[in-house]
């Protein structure tokens, strides 16, 4: 089935400014065109999922551009886009540890923050 910009912003949720950015960037490079309009099928909508996916776990757009150049590139360069990715995801799983000791963090300060100023507030009566 084919998609115009605007069926594909709506199932991926991106404005179609976004979708125009992204093959200005280099990170669409197999959107076909027809007269000039892009044509968009059901597994470029994959790759845009996974354009955004890269995105919102901190892969650099020029990173990502990279990375799809090793996917589409006829000479196939399946072994560096697995290294991109493999690092990516080491730095999510990174993200992921950090992310829980913050939470961590916040959660004790949560249960034990309104003690802490009970205790400073009444220690600073009696002075």
């Amino acid at each position: 089935m084919n998609y115009t910009i605007s069926q594909v912003a709506q199932k991926t949720n991106l404005s179609i400014y976004t979708i125009r950015y992204y093959d200005k960037e280099g990170l669409l490079p197999f959107i076909t065109r027809e007269n000039g309009t892009r044509v968009f099928h059901e597994q470029d909508i994959d790759w845009i999922d996974l354009i955004c996916c890269l995105k919102n776990t901190g892969m650099p757009i020029k990173e990502i551009r990279t990375f799809i150049e090793y996917c589409t590139d006829h000479d196939a360069v399946v072994e560096k886009g697995l290294e991109i990715l493999l690092k990516h995801k080491q730095h999510v799983e990174q993200q992921m540890i950090d992310t829980q000791r913050n939470l961590a963090t916040i959660e004790y300060k949560i249960k034990h923050l309104p003690e802490m100023y009970k205790k400073k507030f009444s220690v600073g009566e009696h002075s």
